[in-house]
């Protein structure tokens, strides 16, 4: 008979850790992105740029709504991650908040501020 270790809540395997990596991957994310966005405005900033009218006009607007967007992204997700540490608090994580159906274990290991399961994700 082949005896197994219990499942420890240490590391990776605890959803407290994968939040907290979570959430400073996404802060060392948003503060790079702060970072290239600074560098852009500061590169244009002595160019008296006419994006209509400039070839690299588009270029350069693209890249800062480009930015713009992922750090709007690194917000919300930022914002996931609070409530999801709620949620832990609270003793409902892991509990779909749509239909109160348990999540998948391997979603909450991939997606660990996700508030839904699968099918209510979409």
């Amino acid at each position: 008979m082949m005896h197994h270790p219990k499942t420890s809540h240490t590391g990776s395997d605890d959803p407290h850790s994968r939040l907290n990596e979570l959430r400073t991957t996404t802060i060392r994310r948003a503060a790079s992105l702060v970072s290239s966005f600074d560098g852009i405005v500061e590169a244009t900033s002595d160019v008296a740029t006419d994006d209509e009218h400039d070839p690299e006009g588009h270029t350069i607007a693209w890249e800062r709504q480009q930015i713009a967007a992922l750090l709007d992204e690194a917000r919300i997700t930022l914002t996931d991650i609070d409530a999801a540490e709620q949620r832990l608090d609270d003793g409902l994580y892991g509990t779909c908040t749509t239909c109160g159906i348990e999540i998948a274990g391997e979603r909450l290991v991939a997606l660990p501020a996700t508030p839904t399961c699968v099918n209510c994700a979409g």
